[in-house]
This record gives structure tokens, C-alpha cells and sequence, in this order.
């Protein structure tokens, strides 16, 4: 990520900074979603489905958020294992490409107004999303996350890590946590942590970007 247009979490952003984060971001996933699908399609990231299926506690088939499904890979996955899984999206091309390759409910929501039934699911899989999320509104948006969540529901996050910077990298917005950031964020939410790796597996540290976490919800 290029550093010339990212600063330290200490920046803060009023309301209109932040519906242009989300325009902006949103838009550029717009416009990109085909590509987007292409590049993505066929990651690995079993590794993150087993994380959090495997920390449900409930009987399945399990209720399932797919937060910030983008083309429907990981909804399509989730229904074929015959959980009811619901995808949502704030990209219109993203909603409509996950609906019709997965057959799933997705919502069309910015992940700054969304409007979460509560205790309505047994996990959330937000995998490479909530890094989108300015850190000015992250705690609100946890605890809507936690609300939406069933008694000892989980959560589980992938975002690329980084030092603590925030801001626009391209036409994306992003907040590239270490793991103790993340951590004081998640627990403040009233999350209770199970596990958190890098990804990708088996290489050394400088080489994997990706910090994963597992909550459940105290």
C-alpha cells in the first residue's frame, strides 16, 4: 500500500468525510466488480471457513452473515454445505452478481447504515471487509455486529494488517491494524477472542498480510 495518502488513527473524519469514504470506496468496487470477481474467484481461503464454522457452537445448519460478500464466492460455499447463509453488499453490481450465483438473500447496505436484525445469526464472516470501516464509526459498527449475533454467536474477521495507518490507498478505503489495535477495537465491543493467525499459511511472518481473528460474543 503506498503511504503517501494514509495516516495514523489519530486523523479524525466529520460526517461528511465519512459518506465520502464510503462513496468513493464503493464506487470503485462498482466499477471494478467484474474484474474484481475474476481475481478473487478461485483464493483459497478455506483455512477462514473452518475457523469460524468450527467455533459455532451451535447445532447446524447454521444462520450465517456473509458481511461484505462481494460476488458471492464465500455465500455460494456457505449455502453449499446447506447453512442459511444472507450475504450484503454496499456495491450494487457486487449484490446482484452474489444473488445469482449463489441463489442467497443478499442485502444491499453501506456498512455505515446498516439495518441488522437482532440475535438473528449464529456466526459473521467478514472476510477482507471491515477494514473499509473508518475507525471513528468501527465501534459502533462492532456492536451492531454483536447485536445481530446470536448468545455466544462468533465472528470472524480477515484484514490486512499493517501499523495503525488509515486512509485512502487508490480509490479504497482502509485501516491496516497490528494486532493489539484490532484487539483493544473487537474486546471493546464486548467480544470474547479464540484465535487469531496470519495468512497466508506456512511463510514467514513479513510475508503474510492477512491477520484473521475468531470472536465469540460475551
Amino acid at each position: 500500500m503506498p503511504k503517501g495518502n494514509r495516516d495514523k488513527l489519530s486523523r479524525a473524519l466529520d460526517d461528511a468525510q465519512l459518506r465520502h469514504t464510503s462513496e468513493v470506496t464503493i464506487s470503485h468496487y462498482d466499477r471494478t466488480a467484474e474484474d474484481f470477481r475474476a481475481s478473487t474467484l478461485d483464493h483459497d481461503v478455506g483455512q477462514n471457513y473452518r475457523a469460524l464454522l468450527e467455533a459455532i457452537a451451535a447445532d447446524p445448519p447454521f444462520s450465517i452473515l456473509d458481511l461484505g460478500c462481494g460476488p458471492g464466492r464465500d455465500l455460494r460455499h456457505f449455502r453449499s454445505l446447506g447453512h442459511d447463509a444472507v450475504g450484503l453488499d454496499g456495491s450494487k453490481e457486487f449484490v446482484a452478481m452474489a444473488r445469482a450465483i449463489s441463489g442467497c438473500e443478499v442485502l444491499h447496505q453501506d456498512f455505515l447504515a446498516m439495518d441488522l436484525p437482532e440475535n438473528r445469526f449464529d456466526g459473521v464472516f467478514a472476510n477482507a471487509s471491515l477494514f473499509h470501516v473508518p475507525s471513528r464509526e468501527l465501534p459502533r459498527v462492532l456492536l451492531e455486529l454483536s447485536r445481530t449475533l446470536r448468545p455466544g454467536g462468533v465472528l470472524f474477521c480477515s484484514n490486512p494488517r499493517g501499523n495503525n495507518e488509515e486512509g485512502f490507498s487508490g480509490e479504497r478505503y482502509g485501516c491496516f491494524f497490528d494486532l493489539d489495535t484490532w484487539r483493544n477495537f473487537v474486546t471493546t465491543a464486548g467480544f470474547l477472542e479464540l484465535q487469531h493467525y496470519f495468512r497466508p499459511p506456512g511463510l514467514p511472518r513479513h510475508q503474510q498480510p492477512w491477520l484473521a481473528t475468531v470472536w465469540r460474543k460475551g
